[in-house]
């Protein structure tokens, strides 16, 4: 059966959708295979899917779509199919969230370089707790040697969860191959691609 990632945070903009995509790719780059679900109903994710599709003779991953609701029965169907299955939530904690955070045997907390989007974590990492779960914070969009990157990530790292050393910073390259149904390891080799690699290397999806 498949492992399940689930990537949570209530505050729109950090950047979920982004994450999503690109641990998708870089697995298959890996050699699994991956399964996306599309949880949000502002559907970015399946518009990525959708250009994707029109862009590739083979998109290289599966993809579906639930209501929050649906996301245990979905998921219990994918990972009999796929390695991984990758879900992209809606940016609100509620009740609607948990079956995500349940199903998950990993969460993934974005959070853009801010205070106000680090405050936006609590809810979630409540949630995932209640639900038994250890979430991780992952620090995306960050801007290298700033005042303001460096007091996020010491507040971050006092919160009560596992905040990665992984990184993901501000690049044009993550927007431009989103709009384009690719992610940064399919464009021209860049930083972000060892940013993604160091990520993956960070989850250790194969333990």
């Amino acid at each position: 059966m498949g492992k399940v990632i689930t990537v949570a945070q209530q505050k729109g903009g950090a950047g979920k959708t982004t994450v999503a995509v690109n641990l998708a790719i870089g697995l298959v780059r890996a050699g699994y295979s991956v399964a996306l679900l599309d949880t949000d109903p502002q559907g970015s994710l399946g518009r990525w899917f959708m250009t994707r599709r029109d862009a590739l003779d083979d998109p290289g991953v599966g993809f579906g779509t639930s209501s929050s609701w649906g996301v245990s029965y979905e998921c219990e169907k994918l990972k009999r199919d796929f390695d991984v299955v990758i879900v992209d939530t809606p940016p609100k904690v509620d009740s609607d969230l948990r079956p995500a955070l349940r199903e998950a045997d990993e969460i993934i907390v974005p959070v853009a370089g801010s205070h106000v989007d680090l405050w936006a974590t609590e809810g979630v990492l409540d949630l995932a707790r209640r639900c038994n779960k250890s979430p991780r914070i992952l620090l995306n969009r960050v801007k290298s040697n700033t005042r303001l990157g460096q007091e996020v990530a010491q507040a971050a790292a006092e919160l009560e969860a596992q905040l990665m050393t992984s990184t993901l910073a501000n690049r044009v390259v993550y927007a431009e191959t989103l709009g384009q149904g690719l992610s940064v390891v399919e464009a021209k080799r860049s930083p972000a691609w060892d940013e993604i690699a160091a990520l993956l290397e960070e989850l250790n999806i194969a333990s």
